[in-house]
């Protein structure tokens, strides 16, 4: 078995961090790392040929309509479990046009604005470490 290749999109405004609630039904919360019932920035699978940073712009499109304007690269981690291995790149947009819409339904239920200091406690582990990593100031570790 291989590793994969995701990207996660942090969406900041005014130090609140933009989540997506998973769907809690496994097949429906489409994610191989276990993340049924968690909040998630949006974030998934980078295709065959696709620069990592039009993934990102892809699937921040995708799941929440909104286009980054201003996008840079945040950090990079391994994310694990028993059954999947995925390589995942972070990256941060201050700056988007348009209005949040859940754009797949039956993946994400909602998206919501949580404070950096008020997270949810049922996070995304891949999400999670993104976060951490933002507010530690490291790419990688």
């Amino acid at each position: 078995m291989k590793p994969g290749v995701g990207v996660g999109v942090m969406i900041l405004k005014d130090n609140k961090i933009l989540l997506g609630l998973r769907n809690s039904d496994k097949e429906k919360a489409g994610s191989e790392l276990s993340g049924e019932g968690t909040w998630t920035m949006p974030g998934g699978k980078v295709k065959f040929m696709e620069k990592l940073v039009d993934a990102a712009k892809r699937e921040l499109e995708e799941e929440t309509s909104l286009k980054a304007t201003q996008i840079d690269f945040l950090c990079i981690s391994d994310d694990m479990t028993k059954t999947a291995h995925f390589v995942n790149a972070g990256f941060i947009v201050k700056e988007y046009t348009g209005e949040i819409k859940v754009m797949e339904p039956e993946t994400i239920l909602e998206w919501k604005w949580f404070d950096l200091n008020n997270l949810p406690q049922n996070l995304y582990k891949p999400s999670k470490k993104c976060i951490e990593k933002y507010l530690e100031g490291i790419i990688y570790e």
